[in-house]
């Protein structure tokens, strides 16, 4: 079978979908590993209208994962599950930042726009260098003003 999945992105990656027995298979693994996992919370297997465990193909991945850094790398079930976890803040951030980051070249593109239209100059969206001399005293209003 190929190790070669499709994309995060696509719903059939996420879909649960696959009994625990076609996963444990895709997986290399025993069910009962499986459900052992899904006790640890190292993956979390949706449920079927008869209860039954369901398994998506991005948890197959996790799972390969899982049994890979547990024995390949020697790494004990609460330190895999403490990798994963990170992983998922990691990517979470990864697609925050790439959010932002198009929302400030959106933002860029549209001070290139107004700037081009003529009659603004940066200086008339953000004033800079106003120099001034005069001092403002606030005072807070007491609550019986209000």
């Amino acid at each position: 079978m190929s190790q070669e999945f499709v994309g995060s992105g696509d719903p059939a990656y996420e879909a649960k979908v696959l009994m625990i027995s076609v996963a444990a298979r895709m997986a290399g693994m025993h069910p009962q590993t499986l459900r052992q996992y899904d006790r640890l919370g190292l993956v979390q297997a949706g449920r079927a209208s008869g209860g039954g465990r369901r398994y998506s193909v991005r948890d197959v991945v996790l799972l390969r994962e899982v049994q890979r850094l547990s024995q390949d790398d020697g790494i004990n079930l609460a330190g895999v599950k403490r990798i994963i976890n990170l992983e998922r803040l990691l990517e979470e951030a990864q697609q925050r930042v790439a959010r932002l980051e198009a929302e400030l070249d959106a933002a860029y593109r549209r001070i290139a726009e107004l700037e081009s239209l003529g009659g603004f100059s940066r200086g008339d969206l953000v004033p800079t260098n106003r120099t001034s001399t005069a001092l403002v005293v606030w005072r807070p209003r007491r609550t019986s003003e209000r």
